[in-house]
């Protein structure tokens, strides 16, 4: 039998809080990149780090997004199928693919990226200045992030 603990409080347990926090705040975005486009989550992510980082292999985006790399080959098919990206092989290594944005990929991303930077604002407008800026480093520290240009 297992014992009760007190003393424990869930509600205390960074990674619990974590975690229902980036699924609340997850929530509204995704239904905006379903809606407009059909992509899944991680289909977003491969997309927005294609536009902001340029050309990159799976294993790239997967290890800066923090993604398993079944997961990513998922996402690049179905990206590839709504002709968002295209693969081209390595030059320097025929096993690796290059993953490119397509000109709908492109134009997908730049309408994602300012719908998210207005669910951005929206998500500050409930804390001050000062503690927007406090929640943004903590979790850059959390993440292991380089502090961001501000």
């Amino acid at each position: 039998m297992v014992e009760k603990n007190d003393h424990f409080d869930l509600r205390e347990f960074l990674p619990y809080l974590l975690n229902l926090a980036a699924e609340e705040t997850s929530l509204r975005f995704s239904a905006i990149y379903r809606e407009r486009y059909g992509l899944l989550r991680t289909e977003w992510r491969v997309l927005f780090h294609l536009g902001r980082y340029g050309d990159l292999s799976a294993s790239e985006i997967g290890a800066m997004a923090k993604i398993h790399k079944t997961k990513i080959s998922r996402a690049v098919s179905a990206l590839e199928r709504k002709h968002f990206l295209k693969r081209t092989a390595s030059a320097k290594d025929r096993r690796r693919e290059i993953l490119s944005l397509l000109p709908a990929g492109q134009a997908a991303c730049a309408d994602l990226t300012a719908a998210a930077e207005a669910y951005n604002r929206e998500l500050a407008r409930q804390f001050t200045p000062e503690e927007w800026s406090l929640l943004l480093r903590s979790l850059e520290r959390l993440a292991h992030l380089p502090p961001s240009k501000e």
